[in-house]
């Protein structure tokens, strides 16, 4: 029992952890201003609909901050003004040179206050502001950043009142004069008294929502706290010549886009792009190209490997100190990762793909000395890979997932991985730290992860690698645990993994975290595109819920665990059979009916499609309707339907005619494809939950997995987790793959790849679980697998050792010398020489 609280319940209250370091309290109303035009300011009017009245003295409070990092911050912070156009009004100018940060005006006389800017934290963090308004001794009492003072004041018992932040229209006092700041918690006390509380928590409308009365004010172009913690915002797409690359200066808290003729630079203070021409000419920028900023050396560096050369911007003469020559072939060095060492002074990159193979060397370029040198780690220590995420720290780097396999050869089964890693540059060794607990999809990451290490946290950003119309998630994970949540809304990305980047960096001052895509069309151009979020992002869900979650809900989720927890030991101990979780959250399962006693049973091939064995394909009623396919619609129909289970993203027009009419013209490709596609749809027509479809520009099968059951796609989904063998699951894989060998009717050229990779996977899954587990536990059980690799491998050695010790376990000696005979023989007639190995040795 012990054990499953280390594994279950241990990881289960550190993302309850997670979560509660992600809750509510992240809420209040931005508000725009110079940043935006004149319609597009944001203004707050707490009475939209009339004037609120009060009898006797008040105050009215509210928490104000300030974005950082603006170019003008003068505004209205709020206006007060009485029935006779009498008003007070708090004005901002941060960056007034004089003794002018904030400004009362008070029925036009004008009272400055300044402060020391850096010491307030009005910049990063939230301040009360507070306004007493004293009727009996006619005068206002205001104190905020240790100011305290007190004016004379002509407001009287029982008046009405317009009370406004940010812009507004009201006669009289219109204007769209607006800081860059923020509000929260505004409060009315009359009396001493709680009367009005508009805490701006609201994550999406115009109305500002009043706790107390219901007296809601309303909002003009709102910037909801919770939602831009909630929310990517694209700030910028751009479309610009040649492969460009980009790095991020947190210092100046700027994104480079390297061109071919200049330095583009995105402040994301201000969200404003500028171009710098070279002075050194054209760089000649190759596909495959990465840049990268050194914040400690403040230099921005342009890195192609395959010639082994980085190039350095220097920022006050414009230059590029080299340049990079033509390459004989395309780059052998594909989504890698790179940090920058103060430990050695030296650039380290890690990782990548090129030309089929996988990559873990690391290398290392000493920068005082420009020279390289690399290390090839084991692959147990760091499995060959790709699309992985690093982040940097003082003395080394942690690496997360990625997408490869152990041997670095692309044929062998390369799968998603998704281990944190911590390479120590003193030391120049990997160490793992755990492998994330994944949810149901597979996933592989963008190029950076922010480490947070003083919390033990990170954030990173996932996205499918199958899907060529993708979206990038966050994550925030714990560098002590294997749990995460997605945290943020989804952002777009076109994935091609050639063709395509993605990035994430944090800027500490604006507090905000940038998303950064980046495409390379067909057209020899990039498409970039700059998303931001505010820190610390929040789930999505929770829009939907309590800001946070009462005590007893923490205590029922417990509860729960511990009680499904009992149960599941409790029949581990039975020895009981329990469902395997994995498989019943990866296969989709359609809905079963009971078999009712003196009823006729179902048709039990409604909406199936097989591609294991014989292909068939049965209707809606049960009927096979495969007969109605011709030669080559039937081949139209495998290739789309495998392409989309296999990749996803289905395939393209141009490579349907490579692959069914490359024989004909263009223009008699596409007639032949759109007769054969009609006829197709109107077979499928009989079919549930299967449909044709080309809206994402590739030809896919769109399927259902609640109305259509297509064996692949069952099989796909039970070999995605190849560490969870069960033996649950290897018998739902001998239910798939026993109808017989993949498609063992037809034979088609591009068919062979298929054929080929899933004969690979099924042996290895088969032997892995029998590897796994000790003879004595199950030898009838290994037998029979052993019988179903033979289906695909007459000659598998490790299949015939495997049966016959499981035959000698269970006493039928005679049995297994049979077998091992037999093997023999079926060995010579296909290679034509003798077995090198005798019944005894393949029995130790």
């Amino acid at each position: 029992m012990k054990s499953w609280f280390k594994k279950y319940l241990i990881p289960i209250c550190c993302l309850l952890s997670i979560s509660s370091s992600v809750s509510g309290q992240f809420y209040g109303l931005s508000f725009s201003g110079s940043e935006t035009v004149q319609d597009k300011r944001t203004g707050l009017d707490l009475s939209p609909d009339n004037t609120l009245c009060l009898d006797k003295s008040f105050r009215l409070s509210f928490d104000i901050s300030f974005q950082p990092d603006q170019l003008e911050y003068f505004g209205y912070v709020f206006r007060i003004i009485d029935g006779e156009n009498r008003n007070i009004d708090l004005i901002s100018n941060l960056h007034s040179p004089d003794a002018s940060h904030f400004v009362v005006i008070n029925e036009g006389n004008s009272t400055p206050h300044s402060f020391d800017l850096q010491n307030t934290g009005i910049f990063s963090d939230w301040n009360r502001f507070v306004f007493d308004f004293d009727y009996e001794n006619q005068e206002v009492r205001y104190s905020f950043l240790g100011i305290s003072n007190v004016q004379s004041m002509s407001f009287e018992p029982g008046s009405c009142f317009k009370i406004l932040f940010g812009a507004n229209d009201y006669p009289k006092f219109k204007t769209t004069d607006v800081p860059p700041m923020n509000i929260r918690d505004i409060e009315i006390v009359e009396g001493g008294v709680e009367r009005n509380k508009w805490l701006l928590d609201q994550h999406h409308g115009n109305s500002a929502q009043e706790k107390i009365s219901g007296q809601n004010g309303h909002v003009r172009h709102p910037l909801w706290i919770r939602k831009m913690r909630m929310e990517w915002k694209l700030l910028k797409n751009f479309t610009t010549e040649g492969p460009i690359s980009v790095g991020f200066n947190p210092n100046d808290e700027l994104l480079y886009f390297i061109g071919l003729d200049s330095l583009l630079s995105f402040s994301c203070a201000n969200n404003r792009l500028t171009r710098v021409p070279y002075e050194s000419g054209r760089l000649h920028l190759l596909r495959g190209n990465q840049s990268f900023f050194d914040q400690h050396q403040k230099q921005l560096h342009n890195i192609y490997l395959d010639q082994e050369t980085i190039s350095t911007y220097d920022e006050e003469s414009q230059t590029w100190n080299k340049n990079f020559e033509p390459p004989s072939r395309l780059t052998d060095n594909w989504q890698y990762n790179k940090f920058y060492s103060p430990v050695d002074s030296a650039i380290y990159i890690l990782g990548g793909y090129g030309h089929f193979i996988y990559k873990n060397k690391v290398r290392r370029y000493h920068l005082p000395t420009e020279t390289w040198d690399s290390i090839i780690p084991p692959a147990d220590a760091f499995t060959p890979r790709y699309l992985a995420a690093l982040g940097a720290v003082d003395e080394g780097a942690y690496v997360l997932g990625g997408y490869g396999t152990f041997s670095g050869q692309q044929i062998h089964n390369p799968t998603n991985l998704y281990d944190l890693v911590y390479f120590d540059v003193k030391e120049r060794t990997f160490k793992k730290l755990f492998d994330l607990k994944v949810k149901e999809e597979e996933f592989v990451f963008a190029n950076s992860l922010v480490i947070d290490e003083q919390n033990r946290s990170y954030y990173g950003l996932i996205f499918s690698k199958h899907q060529y119309n993708s979206n990038l998630q966050l994550i925030k994970g714990s560098l002590d645990s294997a749990v995460y949540i997605e945290v943020g809304n989804k952002m777009p990305f076109k994935f091609y993994d050639i063709n395509s980047f993605a990035d994430l960096y944090y800027a500490p001052k604006l507090d905000r975290f940038f998303a950064v895509t980046l495409f390379h069309n067909t057209e020899n151009q990039t498409e970039a595109a700059i998303f931001s979020i505010a820190a610390p992002p929040i789930p999505v869900e929770e829009e939907n819920h309590p800001e946070t979650y009462p005590g007893y809900v923490i205590i029922l989720l417990i509860g729960g665990t511990l009680l499904l927890g009992s149960v599941a030991y409790y029949f581990k101990k039975r020895n009981t059979t329990v469902p395997d979780s994995h498989t019943l959250a990866r296969v989709p399962q359609k809905s079963q009916k009971p078999i009712i006693p003196g009823q006729p049973a179902e048709n039990p091939h409604r909406n199936d499609i097989y591609l294991f064995g014989v292909f068939q394909l049965f209707d809606d009623k049960g009927d096979d309707i495969t007969k109605n396919f011709t030669p080559l619609i039937r081949e139209l129909f495998l290739v789309i339907l495998l392409y989309t289970i296999r990749w996803e993203r289905g395939i393209s027009s141009e490579k349907l005619k490579d692959l069914l009419w490359h024989d004909k013209s263009a223009e008699s490709a596409r007639n032949n494809r759109s007769v054969n596609i009609a006829k197709l749809k109107t077979i499928l027509a009989e079919v549930k939950g299967c449909q044709i479809s080309k809206e994402t520009g590739y030809w896919k099968v769109n399927l259902d997995p609640s109305q259509i059951n297509v064996d692949y796609q069952d099989y796909n989904n039970i070999i995605q987790d190849k560490k969870f063998l069960s033996k649950n699951r290897i018998q739902q894989l001998i239910a798939i793959v026993q109808r017989g060998s993949f498609l063992s009717n037809l034979e088609y050229e591009w068919l062979d790849v298929f054929k080929s990779e899933i004969s690979n996977e099924v042996i290895d899954i088969y032997i892995n679980y029998t590897n796994s587990i000790d003879i004595s536990e199950d030898p009838e059980f290994i037998i029979e697998i052993a019988n179903y690799i033979f289906y695909f491998d007459m000659v598998n050695e490790e299949a015939m050792m495997l049966k016959c010790k499981a035959l000698v376990h269970l006493g039928k000696h005679s049995l297994a010398k049979g077998v091992f005979e037999n093997f023999k023989k079926e060995y010579k007639n296909i290679y034509d020489e003798d077995f090198s190995k005798d019944f005894q040795t393949i029995l130790e």
